[in-house]
């Protein structure tokens, strides 16, 4: 008998501590805030972002993000001024227009993630040795008006001297791909997997980055209402510091080790084809070595916008930019 009730006894502690167990790992998922992210895609481009959610960098800091694919920057500010989002991830440009509509609880970028365009310039045609030359007299589909893909796109044109390019931007971001592939353009723009996968389909080479020939900006940015910004300081650092975490990760392992923690969140793209896209984005330098946006990048940033027409004047960085 006193056997049995020590079996008893040994079970129902098992019992109790299975339950225990249970129940602390519960009260620990109930303490992580959801946040939801609206991104403007979904690109290998952004590695240091998808890098803090498969690492659980974001959970170390007791967030929970919610990824929301939103296309288009003005989407994102849409979302994050209407409260259907709290964070958006997109171009600067995009909260720059908003804060010159006079809005009163404007939006404010917090946190860079990448520094030069992400885009690859894809030709119909194979092209050894391309240089912009080559883009002279020939359509290239390039993406919306006042959006960070065109504004790159036509300064690196600039920058290489070259003239008479033609520059398609009556296809809005979603449909590039399939615009090339049903015939549209000579070249286009695109991002990462979509280049590579236009490439292997043969509809196309990759030949160029935009970004080597852009220069330095804040490409691709995190950004939140001025209100909830002020509002909710700790989580802004905690969210920068999981960032920033995952920044030096990407810098500092090689292309395979960050393309196997990628593939959850590509998984129509393999293993190889993934290295292979984040060699690109490494080669390019593509990424920021912390959250920190410098005041120059930002004006280079303006630059663009003021010499596209799209704003008449300087925003004041102190205004649409929180570092503290």
């Amino acid at each position: 008998m006193k056997k049995i009730i020590g079996l008893g006894g040994i079970l129902l502690v098992i019992v109790l501590t299975v339950i225990a167990f249970n129940f602390y790992n519960k009260d620990d998922d109930s303490k992580l805030r959801t946040i939801k992210l609206a991104e403007v895609t979904h690109s290998p481009f952004y590695a240091p972002m998808y890098v803090a959610i498969e690492k659980g960098y974001f959970e170390e800091k007791g967030i929970n993000i919610e990824l929301i694919l939103t296309s288009g920057a003005n989407n994102v500010v849409a979302a994050v001024l209407s409260g259907d989002v709290e964070i958006g991830f997109s171009g600067p440009e995009a909260t720059i227009y908003v804060y010159n509509e006079g809005t009163k609880d404007y939006v404010v970028t917090f946190a860079g993630l990448t520094k030069r365009d992400g885009q690859f310039i894809v030709s119909r045609e194979k092209i050894d040795n391309f240089t912009f030359d080559d883009l002279s007299g020939k359509e290239v589909v390039a993406g919306r008006s006042g959006g960070m893909p065109i504004l790159n796109f036509i300064n690196a044109v600039e920058n290489s001297n070259t003239k008479n390019v033609i520059i398609n931007d009556s296809v809005d971001f979603a449909n590039l791909t399939s615009a090339f592939i049903s015939g549209e353009g000579d070249f286009v723009n695109l991002f990462e997997p979509n280049a590579t996968r236009v490439e292997n389909m043969g509809y196309g080479y990759v030949v160029a980055s935009v970004g080597m020939h852009s220069g330095e900006v804040p490409y691709t940015a995190f950004n939140a209402k001025k209100s909830f910004v002020e509002n909710n300081k700790e989580l802004i650092n905690d969210f920068r510091e999981a960032i920033n975490k995952a920044l030096i990760f990407t810098k500092e392992n090689d292309s395979k080790t960050i393309a196997k923690v990628l593939l959850k969140q590509f998984p129509d793209t393999s293993l190889n084809e993934l290295t292979t896209i984040v060699n690109r984005y490494k080669e390019a330098d593509s990424w920021l070595d912390s959250t920190f946006i410098e005041k120059d990048f930002f004006t280079n940033l303006q630059d663009m916008i003021i010499d596209g027409g799209f704003i008449n004047s300087y925003v004041p960085f102190e205004d649409l930019v929180f570092n503290e």
